[in-house]
């Protein structure tokens, strides 16, 4: 290699690291990062279990692939016809085929210990899920439903006007971003457990938010589960919005299907199931504006918000 083409990789590299550390220390919260390489920040117990697995992972892939390149390039240096002009002649050695046999059988075992787990939290829905969510997939948009709220939803993707005139309407809230706003988000509370049901009315189509951890696909003719719970210890308490798209080939629309969920204190997804004209299990709906109580009637009970 010349010492120019030598010095622009060396700078690539260099930027590339500079840029990765940039990334790493922008990141939002939700969404993508221009420029990052690595996951987003998590927002679940799930994903930073995600998280912690691929930096356990990640040396052991590249020590394996320095260590097998350093082979490679140590045979063809030590072993080649200049220097080496008389090969010798054999067939095999018991001593490196035990241990090229060994080796990755311990390397499996040891990634085994840890993947193992992590996949059955994945798969296992909680008992104690507090909402279920019904997903359905569309060409090209979102279904969605709270079959214990009352409360059913279709999400489009929002055009590049339309995300520009809402950004400008509401200066103090986070701007939405093109592609992957929508005109109905989801909402779910913080703290809550969801139980979420995926399934598709057409072809298959994929449910997938990078900071919750998941990604169920969507099939027609069956539903497939997934989970999250959106800890506030790990987010902050408040107002939240997270992005996630369409993660299957589905068609020539496939790249508008973006999925927006907020996540929000209690009392304001109270609020919001209340205006979709929902109501929440054990609680009784809110009076119509204007109606005056009935003479006598006691105060309506409320029901706790957690």
């Amino acid at each position: 290699m010349k010492r120019g083409g030598l010095f622009a990789s060396v700078l690539t590299v260099g930027l590339a690291l500079a840029g990765w550390a940039f990334a790493a220390q922008n990141e939002t919260l939700g969404q993508p990062t221009p420029g990052a390489i690595d996951f987003q920040p998590p927002a679940t117990g799930v994903m930073v279990d995600i998280r912690n697995f691929h930096n356990f992972l990640l040396p052991i892939i590249v020590g394996i692939s320095v260590f097998v390149l350093a082979l490679l390039l140590w045979v063809m240096i030590r072993y080649n016809r200049h220097a080496n002009p008389v090969p010798r002649k054999f067939t095999h050695n018991m001593m490196v085929e035990v241990i090229w046999t060994i080796v990755p059988v311990l390397i499996l075992v040891v990634i085994a210990w840890k993947s193992f787990p992590l996949i059955f939290k994945e798969e296992q829905i909680p008992p104690n899920a507090e909402l279920t969510l019904k997903v359905t997939g569309n060409s090209w948009f979102w279904s969605y439903e709270y079959p214990d709220l009352h409360v059913q939803l279709t999400s489009n993707v929002l055009s590049q006007d339309e995300v520009s005139q809402w950004n400008a309407a509401h200066p103090t809230e986070r701007a939405k971003i093109y592609l992957l706003a929508t005109n109905n988000a989801l909402y779910v509370p913080e703290d809550a457990t969801v139980r979420v049901l995926v399934t598709s009315n057409d072809v298959i189509h994929s449910f997938a938010v990078p900071a919750f951890g998941i990604k169920a696909d969507a099939i027609q003719g069956r539903v497939n589960e997934t989970w999250f719970r959106v800890d506030s210890h790990l987010v902050g308490p408040g107002d939240h919005l997270f992005y996630g798209e369409c993660d299957q080939l589905c068609g020539v629309n496939h790249g508008f299907m973006p999925i927006e969920v907020r996540v929000v204190p209690r009392a304001e997804f109270n609020q919001w199931v209340a205006a979709q004209g929902g109501a929440i299990p054990g609680q009784q709906p809110a009076a119509p504006a204007g109606a005056a109580a009935p003479a006598g009637a006691a105060p309506a009970a409320t029901t706790p918000t957690r």
